[in-house]
């Protein structure tokens, strides 16, 4: 059997159901990620409050002797890297299902769709897919070990429960790893799947749409050029 002719060893009603997985998994992804972006407005006022009462040490000694010592500059700087932690694990697999990571392609873009989902497919199968579930794994671990002995900071005015943000983490790498299923469910449908199933592709995009999209989005035209047209679309 040729690779071309492999792209029917999947049922139609099969194809649909996995596109219908592939789907409910990048919504649940969606959904985490942007209710995860939303920490970037706490992020940056926590930093913003710690570079200014730095500047302005009075400012800080009122604020924590009359509303609460979390005004100490180690306890902000620390909820400034829990945030940052907590954003970044959260839209790791947003990124990847709307395409959004930078890619530095040299030789993928220049290929045929087809060559680029077998990139796609083996990516996912060899590397992101296994990267996230052997860290998953360790990081399930080490949020038990850090519930298991109360872990705090190491400092003494410091966070406790560090449980807490090694738990967001290990769960952020869980969205991820889902995200990553849900691009190799479609790389799948796209080199074994019936010809004509068609579907919103996440990280690819259909040869009659070839050209049309940059890293997940629409093409911008700055100039009064017409907009580059898919393959077969009508002209105007």
């Amino acid at each position: 059997m040729t690779i071309e002719n492999a792209r029917s060893t999947i049922g139609e009603s099969s194809a649909r159901r996995l596109a219908q997985a592939s789907d409910a998994l990048r919504r649940f992804v969606d959904f985490f990620g942007r209710w995860g972006a939303l920490l970037i407005v706490p992020l940056v006022a926590v930093t913003m409050l710690d570079v200014t009462i730095r500047k302005m040490v009075w400012i800080q000694l009122w604020l924590i002797a009359n509303v609460s010592s979390i005004f100490e500059s180690t306890l902000l700087q620390e909820l400034e890297w829990h945030f940052h932690t907590a954003l970044f694990a959260l839209v790791l697999g947003y990124g990847s299902i709307h395409n959004s990571h930078v890619r530095v392609d040299l030789v993928r873009e220049r290929l045929p769709w087809r060559k680029k989902a077998w990139l796609e497919f083996l990516g996912c199968s060899l590397f992101m897919i296994p990267y996230c579930l052997v860290v998953i794994y360790f990081a399930i671990y080490f949020t038990y070990e850090s519930y298991k002995i109360g872990e705090i900071s190491a400092s003494t005015i410091g966070l406790s429960h560090r449980w807490i943000i090694k738990s967001i983490l290990t769960f952020g790498l869980i969205v991820a790893a889902l995200a990553g299923f849900a691009i190799w469910i479609q790389a799948v449908l796209v080199l074994f799947g019936p010809r004509e199933l068609r579907f919103p592709l996440m990280t690819l995009e259909w040869p009659e749409e070839e050209g049309t999209r940059i890293e997940g989005k629409e093409r911008i035209v700055l100039d009064d050029t017409e907009p580059p047209k898919a393959a077969g679309a009508p002209h105007g």
